[in-house]
């Protein structure tokens, strides 16, 4: 029954090794050398074994790897689209308060004005929300890591080294200076 059982198996066919009936093998020398011979075979299986379980287990860490740097490179260039988009926006703001400064901004329609200074609003908001700030204060410390001076005046009033006017505002997202602010400083 136990032959029967196995007859659908063909272990000469996995291992490559023929066996002979136990009539057939004659004495203790031959199943010794039967053995050794399995025994190597076994040891070329397990080698084959290690080799490909080694090479599956690069393949997979390097397909690990290459999944973080396309992650990292596509968070790269993300960030490269989103800080583009927003040197872009910085001009137009830059438009909206040359105007907004300007001596005939007085002498428009107030709805007109209105209207734009909630555009402008809505601008900076967007920025506000993709984490960038606004900077840039009449009356605050000049600070030379964010704004440059483009000029020095004496004659106004205020204190030393002070800003008493913005010409452009300055933009950072987080400790990154965008751009810095030019500032007219009040000199000693």
């Amino acid at each position: 029954m136990q032959n029967e059982e196995q007859e659908g198996l063909d272990p000469d066919a996995e291992v490559g090794t023929s066996f002979e009936a136990d009539e057939e093998m004659g004495d203790v020398a031959g199943a010794q050398a039967k053995v050794k011979k399995l025994r190597e075979q076994l040891k070329e299986a397990q080698v084959k074994r290690d080799e490909y379980l080694d090479g599956w287990q690069r393949c997979k860490a390097d397909s690990i790897n290459a999944r973080k740097e396309l992650l990292t490179e596509a968070d790269r260039h993300a960030e490269r689209l989103r800080l583009n988009l927003i040197e872009e926006i910085i001009p137009v703001l830059d438009s909206f308060d040359m105007a907004s400064g300007s001596e005939t901004w007085s002498e428009v329609n107030d709805g007109f004005r209105t209207g734009m200074e909630n555009v402008r609003n809505q601008l900076l908001d967007v920025l506000v929300s993709n984490g960038v700030q606004r900077f840039g204060k009449v009356g605050e410390q000049f600070d030379p890591h964010t704004e440059e001076a483009v000029q020095e005046v004496s004659d106004v009033a205020g204190k030393p080294h002070s800003v008493i006017k913005i010409l452009r505002y300055g933009y950072k997202m987080g400790d990154r200076i965008i751009r810095p602010a030019q500032v007219i400083v009040k000199s000693e």
